[in-house]
């Protein structure tokens, strides 16, 4: 693919995003790669994203282009806080654990957590979730995952185990119940 087609991000725009990002990071309990070159090749990818669509795509995954159709994969993509716990760093290394950004664990291989396009459609057309909000309402039966909720401020979030720090309030895993 020629160079053409790409469109063109300053030096400067590439570190006044990575500057963001790494502040609201690490506010929000998560970490940036700490290889500063390797990460801000993938800030480039999200700018370079963001002229070409209009939105964040994750600068490891290929897209549709329409954003409908992308928000799974719109950085900080769905599938970052289960990679995270499982592996120490999402799916592109972005955002990477304590034990990584350390040095004391070495971020892995991580295998394709994104449903295939007709699996992301049909789940998107089930029918939405009742007004009572039960399992039952929502996808017509029970839920994919847990849902935890976090004691101290609220957040609520749907997935295999709580996040070790919270990304609202900062509070850690222990401080988090099961909601549903």
């Amino acid at each position: 693919m020629s160079n053409e087609n790409v469109p063109q991000v300053t030096p400067e725009e590439v570190q006044a995003l990575y500057e963001r990002l790494d502040t609201e990071a690490e506010k929000s309990g998560y970490h940036l790669n700490p290889d500063r070159k390797f990460t801000q090749g993938l800030v480039r990818g999200i700018l370079v994203n963001q002229k070409r669509y209009g939105y964040w795509l994750c600068p490891c995954r290929l897209g549709d282009g329409v954003k409908s159709e992308d928000l799974d994969i719109i950085c900080p993509c769905d599938y970052r806080d289960a990679d995270l716990a499982d592996y120490g760093c999402c799916f592109c290394s972005l955002y990477v654990t304590q034990e990584v950004k350390e040095g004391k664990q070495k971020p892995r291989t991580i295998p394709e957590r994104r449903p295939d396009r007709d699996k992301r459609l049909q789940f998107r057309e089930r029918p939405a979730a009742g007004a009572s909000g039960s399992a039952e309402a929502i996808g017509g039966g029970a839920l994919s995952y847990p849902v935890w909720r976090c004691r101290v401020c609220g957040y609520i979030c749907a997935r295999d185990a709580p996040p070790e720090v919270c990304p609202i309030c900062r509070a850690k895993k222990e401080r988090f119940e099961r909601f549903l």
